[in-house]
């Protein structure tokens, strides 16, 4: 996931960005899939296999439909893409084996299966030069997971504080990156205005509370950080 923030910043000549409408039809239908995907990755990280099962469905005949699609001759830009087929081949089976493990109540493994899926996707607009909404949403995503997962270690060391404010430094520069890469439809939405706020203001807090030197109150912080970007994830991510 740590190739996220380092690859959605393409220079301006080189991407084909699509924050609103895509500008070719295999992005417009991966779009499209993604909404019962988010749910799917959502629901697994959850208690309900009943839910977990119902949503993944969904998220599996949306894919198959886009391969079915789109699978053998894609749309330029990635018609040039040679890595094209055994991408849609590593989804399929993606979300083959999340399944077979939705149905063994594995929900937590199915969960990490589903987030290939994300990847996969991200790394293939990557190297066709596309960006959209989502891979802003997954740049602060890798970002935010690896400062929970850091968070405690970094704070027994001596210099940790420094170096989590460090972290949250990048945080804050990715979650303004939120507001200002979202497209003007996008910008208009009042709940995504508001889950965008509940994001920012985490990140907000975090900070507050490294700069009053309060310990217990820097860990609640960032046990407080997913919440909010899951909720802008499940709507809009």
């Amino acid at each position: 996931m740590k190739r996220f923030i380092h690859g959605v910043l393409f220079s301006a000549g080189c991407l084909l960005s699509v924050n609103g409408l895509a500008a070719d039809a295999l992005t417009e239908a991966i779009q499209k899939s993604y909404a019962p995907y988010r749910a799917a990755l959502y629901k697994t990280n959850g208690k309900s296999q009943a839910e977990a099962r119902e949503v993944l469905d969904q998220a599996r005949e949306g894919w198959a439909r886009v391969a079915s699609q789109f699978g053998v001759r894609p749309p330029a830009p990635y018609d040039r893409d040679k890595q094209l087929p055994q991408t849609f081949d590593a989804i399929d089976k993606a979300y083959a084996k999340a399944s077979g493990e939705v149905e063994q109540n594995k929900l937590g493994k199915a969960h990490a299966t589903l987030e290939e899926v994300r990847e996969l996707l991200a790394d293939l607009r990557r190297r066709n030069g596309v960006v959209v909404f989502s891979d802003h949403m997954n740049a602060y995503h890798s970002a935010m997971e690896e400062l929970v997962e850091d968070g405690a270690d970094l704070l027994a060391k001596p210099d940790g504080k420094l170096r989590l404010m460090a972290r949250v430094g990048v945080l804050d520069y990715l979650a303004k990156n939120l507001k200002s890469e979202a497209s003007p439809e996008l910008a208009a939405n009042a709940e995504f205005v508001e889950l965008a706020k509940g994001v920012t203001k985490s990140v907000a807090d975090l900070e507050a509370a490294l700069l009053a030197d309060k310990e217990e109150a820097v860990k609640e912080a960032i046990s407080t950080l997913k919440k909010p970007y899951s909720r802008l994830f499940l709507k809009f991510g």
